[in-house]
């Protein structure tokens, strides 16, 4: 039987996994993941039975990475966009699920364990994997794996879908959020409204342009803040965090389109920034696994990140 190998987060594990309709046993070797034909995919959950769940798609590798965690616990070829029906990369959340969907732009086109990351067509679901990029812009998974993977996941879940092959990795709380700054004057007023969403994944951006931070619960802002920057942004990073303890943040670095770094984060991304102590006391009550942070050195006044690559879906409009 042909042995399979799963991520470097997976080295040393060794246990039964799904392959399609066979189990077999993981190995690993230097962290690259041994090509899966069409259709076959690795599952193991027991790996990291609990914890905020992360998806990784890499349009370059037509594969889709599932964490938990922090932890890889499956690995799954898929087919996406073709050229004229690209599939956006960026920072999704899972907005809407259905197990029974059928598209309403492709002739009632049956879409198994739908879950929708765009409101204009964007989904995950199960379909037709030839090997290569093959959909409208949907990202088509084995049958058997998209129905594992819609068990598995909640809406709010958090989404990468990235040109590259970077798989994420944990780092400490990222600085800019790391403390209150008790110098602040009263001048760096900050605007804190959790009423206006009272319930919903919590989303973070951070400009560097503007020197604002802004914070979206499930797409509605409901908070805002002047942050001073002792170090300029210069590019744009992101993270989802993974778990709160007694040493406290832990995030995962998410892979970005474009991004040609490694596990160790820049000078820039170590760069101190202070908020205003009672905005971080306020937003440490909404942070939970799951959150979505994202730094970049564009305003956000245009909305931009300056590449062709979506943050957050927010709400149907």
């Amino acid at each position: 039987m042909r042995r399979r190998v799963i991520p470097a987060l997976l080295i040393g594990m060794a246990m039964p996994v799904s392959v399609g309709a066979q189990t077999v046993p993981i190995t690993t070797t230097d962290g690259r993941i041994e090509a899966l034909a069409p259709g076959e995919y690795l599952w193991a959950p027991e790996i990291a039975p609990e914890g905020p769940v992360t998806i990784i798609v890499s349009l370059k590798t037509q594969k889709a990475y599932v964490y938990r965690n922090g932890v890889a616990i499956g690995v799954s070829t898929v087919s996406t966009g073709t050229e004229g029906h690209a599939t956006p990369t960026g920072v999704f959340t899972v907005l809407q699920k259905d197990a029974d969907h059928v598209s309403n732009l492709y002739n009632d086109a049956p879409m198994p364990f739908m879950q929708r990351l765009t409101w204009d067509g964007i989904a995950m679901h199960a379909g037709n994997l030839p090997g290569f990029p093959a959909s409208h812009g949907c990202i088509r998974m084995p049958l058997d794996f998209a129905k594992l993977l819609f068990a598995l996941t909640k809406t709010g879940v958090t989404v990468v879908i990235t040109d590259d092959a970077l798989v994420p990795v944990v780092v400490a709380t990222p600085s800019l959020l790391a403390d209150g700054d008790r110098r602040a004057s009263s001048k760096q007023a900050f605007v804190w409204q959790p009423a206006l969403s009272p319930t919903g994944p919590i989303s973070i951006v951070v400009s560097g342009r503007d020197k604002r931070v802004v914070v979206l619960r499930n797409g509605v802002e409901i908070g805002s803040s002047a942050i001073a920057l002792d170090a300029p942004i210069d590019h744009t990073a992101a993270f989802t965090l993974q778990s709160i303890d007694t040493q406290g943040e832990h995030w995962l670095r998410l892979p970005l389109p474009g991004e040609t770094q490694s596990g160790e984060l820049s000078g820039e991304d170590r760069a101190k920034g202070r908020l205003p102590e009672g905005f971080r006391a306020a937003l440490a009550t909404v942070l939970t696994p799951g959150a979505t942070l994202l730094v970049t050195r564009e305003t956000l006044a245009s909305a931009s990140t300056g590449t062709a690559v979506t943050i957050i879906e927010a709400e149907r409009p």
